[in-house]
């Protein structure tokens, strides 16, 4: 009998409802369950409720902004292994640093075709499930001497 793998969980963060609704919209078309968030302070909540495999970040929300939430996330130990993705319009020099400082683990301009959010998904996945495997088969077990 073959088991039935889910679908990813993706939580989707965006202040805009009709970017997130875009976005949701072929993100399920393209085989993801999506959870939504409108500000840092939902997408912290929506983090814990949903455990999500990937989060899509905007880093410009109100209420808290992606910076802070992220920075939050990362350091709680129930979401700190979530990937999170930094999705903005901010494409000035320095801000994809900025957002790797603050624990972001890739970042996506926008606009961006669906598509290329898509890929951005499977990158983070296969490094999540790549990183799974090698605990797993105990490469990280310390050395005796």
């Amino acid at each position: 009998m073959k088991k039935k793998t889910r679908k990813p969980i993706v939580l989707l963060v965006d202040d805009y409802p009709d970017a997130r609704e875009m976005y949701a919209e072929y993100l399920e078309f393209s085989g993801y369950e999506i959870v939504q968030a409108g500000n840092g302070v939902e997408a912290i909540e929506r983090a814990i409720d949903s455990h999500p495999d990937v989060i899509l970040m905007d880093l410009s929300l109100p209420v808290m902004d992606g910076w802070e939430a992220t920075r939050r996330l990362k350091a709680d130990d129930r979401t700190k292994h979530i990937p999170v993705l930094a999705v903005t319009g901010h494409a000035l020099t320095g801000v994809s640093n900025n957002a790797k400082a603050a624990g972001c683990d890739g970042f996506i301009t926008k606009p961006c075709l669906p598509e290329d959010l898509v890929g951005e998904i499977k990158k983070a996945l296969a490094r999540v499930d790549a990183g799974d495997k090698h605990r797993r088969s105990g490469h990280h077990a310390k050395v005796k001497a």
